[in-house]
């Protein structure tokens, strides 16, 4: 999918974008879970009430430093171009406002939280 995503207009990507099965900021809501399974890792977020997540799994861990603070930039189609309006969506690639990208997202699932709570 990724060499077929290479010299593809951004208007086309932009098209393709509006038939996923995505998760946006505005399906979020503050304490609720996001488990994103990406093609290496297991990734878990939780939406703090700043519009940052306490990030666990895959670089975090290995990093040593879950559960992080972060930013979520979007997601790509794995080039430049980045879709700022969606969190997960199989298909793409997680960009965190550290400049981490994860490997190519297989699963997005949220866990609604009616306590609210990030822990």
């Amino acid at each position: 999918m990724a060499n077929l995503m290479r010299g593809i207009p951004l208007d086309a990507l932009a098209a393709e974008a509006e038939h996923l099965a995505a998760v946006t900021r505005a399906d979020l809501r503050s304490g609720d879970w996001l488990l994103v399974t990406t093609l290496n890792s297991v990734y878990s977020l939780c939406l703090l009430d700043d519009g940052t997540y306490s990030v666990a799994g895959g670089w975090f861990d290995r990093m040593g430093i879950s559960p992080h603070r972060v930013g979520v930039n979007g997601c790509t189609f794995g080039g430049r171009a980045i879709k700022s309006d969606i969190v997960a969506a199989p298909g793409l690639f997680l960009e965190f406002d550290n400049h981490v990208t994860t490997t190519r997202i297989r699963e997005a699932r949220v866990l609604r939280s009616d306590m609210g709570l990030c822990h």
